[in-house]
């Protein structure tokens, strides 16, 4: 039996790196993308896709920053039609569509959302989140997804809130308003298929290569494991780097906007079968979300503050943040939280872009809604800049900035990502079928067999981490094998989402480090023994 499981083309380690990184050593290639996000992987995947040769640089780990710290939804909108904000909701509705029936339907599902009608609020604003919930729903009719996927809106008595949201205080309720939205799996996981997608077609994916300076032609880097220096020679180079884009592109300006979570467990809020939106008061159209996560843990989430003192990987939560979410979630629990119920936060930061009106810039009139609609600047002689917008309409962002590129190099040729799915997608029927548990075929599609089949080929990875979680030890092999993953740090923060509740992590944390050093024996030929 081979050690190692033959090289799948799309996977990404440390055997992919060095080779990628010998042949950009001699080559240039036609798009040289900076920033492993949600944008930059869209961006690398659209490219390549096209047959354009191309090469990503991330800095750190794929998703280490603001992709991998959302609130974990691809919506259609609906806070953008309370704005009357019809052409954003619209673009998220499609691009919705695109992802839940084609792209990665094993990813994204679909998710209940209760939204509460309190006896204390004028009768005037339950009625028009009814009203909201059935434009919404016209959305998703018009955008072409069916109701197989996403079903219909319903009015909702006072006890059938109760059974799907338990922790609510039903005597405070008139009734509620149910509507379905898509959820993922995991953020990370979205960013990882994208990016191995673009491997499988051929894209160099450089991780821990942080770009020094970029021109429109060239990416000045340094390999952050060696210290070694990285040129790459680029028809085009685009500047996909999130709340870090005005360090290659001075004339933005960008805004980073704190979006912090809470985690608690699930049963203190009485396993929640659907998530519940609060309004917040004073804000028209903003709310915070009661989010049931798998594993046993719910996000409560998120505000918007703006802070440009957090490192973008690793952004501190502040106690404001805290408080702020505890009180908006408490006023419609029957039993409030405390402090002492969270066991876990976390935090992204968004770009928030406020971009001059000048030659170049397209995507967004003005600075309105700012956080929402992206940005492409394409000024001959710099790179091509791509920020802003949101995790649901990646693809489009990408679309857009890969026009620019095919533009820049006189090409004509169409995008494809409308209809591309990614590595481990697959039909209803076809995921149904999947030979494997429902959890792994819902985190890895059909590639579920494959993580399962390492578990058979190395039983004592079959097992689990540690008591009081479903992840195996097959799970972070396969992290390293074909994610990219390189460090306890990226399997527990990344690969499995352990880090979101510390005490967790420390139960993982030996586990992790011994299969880091299994796979690291497996690649060096050292055979299967533990």
């Amino acid at each position: 039996m081979d050690a190692v499981a033959p090289l799948n083309p799309s996977w990404i380690n440390d055997q992919t790196r060095r080779r990628s990184l010998a042949h950009l050593a001699g080559h240039t290639v036609d798009v040289a993308v900076v920033g492993g996000g949600i944008t930059g992987a869209g961006v690398a995947l659209d490219a390549v896709s096209r047959g354009l040769s191309v090469a990503l640089l991330e800095s750190h780990d794929l998703a280490s920053g603001t992709s991998g710290y959302s609130s974990k939804l691809i919506h259609g909108g609906l806070r953008y039609l309370a704005r009357m904000d019809l052409p954003v909701a619209w673009e998220s509705a499609v691009e919705r569509r695109w992802l839940m029936s084609r792209i990665a339907p094993h990813l994204v599902h679909p998710l209940a959302f209760v939204i509460p009608d309190a006896r204390s609020a004028p009768a005037w604003e339950g009625l028009a989140a009814g009203a909201g919930t059935l434009i919404y729903d016209v959305l998703r009719r018009l955008s072409g997804l069916g109701s197989t996927v996403l079903p219909r809106p319903q009015l909702l008595s006072r006890q059938a809130v109760g059974a799907l949201v338990p922790a609510l205080d039903g005597k405070a309720l008139r009734r509620g308003y149910l509507y379905w939205d898509g959820q993922l799996s995991d953020d990370a996981r979205l960013v990882l298929g994208v990016a191995r997608t673009a491997a499988g077609l051929g894209a160099h994916i450089l991780r821990d290569v942080k770009a020094t300076a970029v021109t429109a032609e060239s990416v000045d880097a340094i390999d952050t494991r060696t210290g070694a220096p990285v040129f790459i020679g680029a028809a085009t180079v685009v500047n996909a780097t999130g709340v870090w884009s005005a360090d290659f592109e001075p004339l933005l300006r960008v805004k980073p906007s704190r979006g912090t979570h809470l985690v608690v467990r699930a049963e203190r809020l009485g396993n929640p079968h659907a998530a519940h939106t609060v309004a917040v008061p004073g804000h028209f159209g903003r709310y915070v979300f009661v989010l049931p996560q798998p594993g046993g843990v719910v996000y409560i989430g998120l505000t918007d503050e703006e802070d440009h003192t957090s490192n973008g990987h690793h952004p501190q939560v502040p106690e404001y943040d805290v408080g702020f979410l505890l009180g908006i979630v408490n006023t419609t629990l029957a039993v409030p939280l405390t402090r002492e119920d969270i066991v876990g936060t976390f935090a992204g930061l968004r770009p928030l872009v406020e971009a001059a009106k000048h030659h170049g810039v397209t995507g967004a009139g003005g600075t309105a809604d700012i956080s929402r609609r992206h940005l492409i600047r394409d000024v001959p002689g710099t790179p091509i800049t791509v920020v802003g917008g949101k995790m649901t309409t990646y693809r489009r962002m990408a679309q857009d900035a890969v026009d620019a590129v095919t533009s820049r190099l006189g090409l004509d040729v169409p995008c494809r990502t409308k209809s591309l799915p990614l590595v481990g997608a697959g039909s209803a029927k076809e995921l149904r079928a999947v030979a494997a548990p429902a959890r792994l075929v819902a985190k890895y599609g059909t590639e579920a067999t494959t993580v399962q089949a390492l578990g058979r080929q190395f039983p004592h990875l079959a097992e689990t981490l540690f008591d009081g979680t479903a992840i195996t030890g097959a799970e972070l092999l396969f992290a390293v094998q074909a994610e990219g993953a390189a460090s306890v740090e990226d399997l527990l923060e990344r690969r499995t989402r352990l880090g979101f509740v510390p005490a967790d992590a420390h139960k993982a944390q030996s586990p992790a480090a011994e299969i880091l050093a299994f796979a690291a024996k497996l690649a060096a030929g050292e055979g299967a023994s533990p």
